[in-house]
């Protein structure tokens, strides 16, 4: 919650639908300190979440200083601080304020080459690791800001207008400037059963992938190697190399579009994207990471302190419970390996292979790949299945039971000030 008027409504609704569901409400305010007044709308922010009878907590980031990409700097930090609260605080589901407004902003600023993302209901959060197993949910997208500024009026709540939102310098402020304000009927309503996706899906992340990129074959969710479909569109192809090589960059849509066309085409052959290795031949394609990529940070050998969560290479979570344990590509080591374990690795692609994590233990020169005192959990599926939004929904957004003139309704709300009502 920033203060402005969009997240206070979106607060001012979540209080009431958390009170109908008896559900806690954890309400976060970060401070990126660019604005002398950003210690006063922190507090402001605090003391209005607390009023309304929610716990908060507030962030601080430290600006590097200034430039033209601070604004995707402070993005980035805010994602980070708020997912590592979220993590902490056991949550799975943070609550964004973006409208009908942002949602045409952005594609504005798409359509005019800025490299921007669509703005979804439902995605994951766009840092990693630290924001792994942590979704955004947006309810608003389909609601217009007049609207829900005439909300706060009707509710005698105020809000903070951050004069970043009108400075000409950045590129939203310049495409908010030349935009319509977009206008609903006066009425707030978002419907789950159908605009918002809440279904619960509860068959494993694994093979929710594995239905989504991949008819033709399985999808060994151990070893990192996504099967896809030859004619796989290319929002899913971007996020299977992402999160195969581990990485939080995406390629870029030069890149993504002459990847594709090959796909297309149907020709056999071998390309190395975002840290992947992508193999098609002419009944199926792989990607797996690319072991070869020893100038990424993520392959170098990372100590593991006991009873410490640690993130091998972006795909691996790994905890010992012993001392005097290191996480390391295979590479290189493969032939010191027990007969059993490269049993294993021969079933593995030749090309998959060097990049399977082997544990090495102090005083022993011969790696394993698995030891009783150490936890390994890969993290390829699980993040793809909530890049393609194909991640669970919680069953209790879609379940709960309003009076029958609310019809189902997730958020019903009208500009006179009245809740919704009870269950």
């Amino acid at each position: 919650m920033s203060g402005g008027g969009d997240s206070v409504a979106l607060l001012a609704m979540a209080v009431d639908w958390a009170r109908l569901r008896g559900r806690p409400l954890l309400v976060l305010t970060v401070d990126h300190r660019l604005n002398p007044e950003s210690a006063a709308w922190t507090r402001r922010a605090g003391d209005q979440a607390r009023a309304l009878g929610c716990a908060w907590r507030g962030l601080g980031w430290d600006a590097p200083g200034s430039g033209t990409g601070l604004p995707a700097a402070a993005r980035a930090a805010r994602h980070a601080l708020i997912a590592g609260a979220a993590r902490e605080a056991g949550a799975s589901v943070v609550l964004m304020a973006h409208t009908l407004d942002d949602a045409v902003e952005a594609d504005l600023m798409r359509a005019e080459g800025t490299p921007i993302g669509r703005v979804r209901e439902w995605s994951p959060s766009p840092v990693w690791p630290e924001g792994r197993e942590v979704q955004l949910f947006r309810p608003l997208l389909d609601v217009a800001r007049a609207d829900l500024r005439a909300l706060l009026v009707a509710r005698g709540l105020d809000w903070i207008e951050d004069p970043a939102n009108a400075d000409l310098r950045f590129a939203r402020a310049r495409v908010r400037s030349r935009l319509p304000l977009p206008s609903g009927g006066g009425r707030i309503a978002c419907d789950p059963t159908t605009g918002l996706s809440l279904a619960e899906r509860s068959d494993a992340p694994g093979e929710r992938v594995k239905s989504a990129l991949s008819p033709a074959g399985p999808l060994p969710t151990g070893e990192g190697i996504v099967v896809l479909d030859r004619l796989v569109d290319p929002r899913a192809l971007a996020a299977t190399l992402t999160c195969v090589g581990g990485g939080a960059r995406p390629p870029s849509g030069d890149q993504l579009e002459r990847l594709t066309r090959r796909l297309h085409d149907g020709g056999e052959f071998h390309a190395t994207l975002c840290g992947a290795r992508l193999s098609a031949r002419a009944d199926v394609v792989r990607v797996h990471r690319e072991p070869g990529d020893q100038r990424r940070v993520g392959l170098a050998p990372l100590r593991l302190e006991p009873g410490f969560c640690a993130i091998w290479d972006g795909r691996y979570e790994v905890t010992a419970d012993a001392p005097g344990l290191t996480v390391a590509p295979a590479l290189g080591r493969m032939a010191c390996l027990a007969p059993a374990d490269r049993a294993a690795l021969s079933t593995l692609p030749a090309a998959a292979r060097g990049a399977v994590p082997v544990l090495i233990r102090d005083g022993d020169p011969r790696p394993v790949l698995a030891a009783p005192d150490v936890r390994m959990r890969p993290l390829v599926p699980l993040r793809l299945a909530g890049a393609l939004d194909l991640m669970p929904h919680e069953t209790d957004l879609i379940a709960a039971r309003m009076a029958p003139d609310a019809v189902n309704a997730y958020f019903e709300f009208h500009t006179d000030g009245r809740p919704p009502a009870a269950a």
